[in-house]
């Protein structure tokens, strides 16, 4: 895996790819010890960066939902 992208650079669904696949070696028993430990850090990073990207996706889902006053748009107001 040393010419796996950076994580950093990986959109969410490249990382929640590479993540399934790791998983499903490790699940496999067929990495020798040295192999599961990396495998192992990478799908921490991994995860780490998904949980990032999902927060800011719903960071700024939130601000489009959100009104100008900071308060959640009214969905009357969509009926009206």
């Amino acid at each position: 895996m040393s010419d796996a992208p950076e994580i950093q650079t990986l959109t969410f669904e490249q990382a929640l790819a590479e993540l399934e696949q790791i998983v499903a070696r490790l699940e496999s028993g067929q990495a020798p010890l040295e192999d599961s430990i990396r495998l192992y850090e990478r799908g921490a990073a991994l995860k780490a960066h998904c949980e990032t990207r999902l927060e800011a996706a719903r960071l700024r889902v939130e601000k489009i939902v959100m009104g100008a006053n900071g308060q959640p748009a009214s969905e009357s107001a969509e009926f009206n």
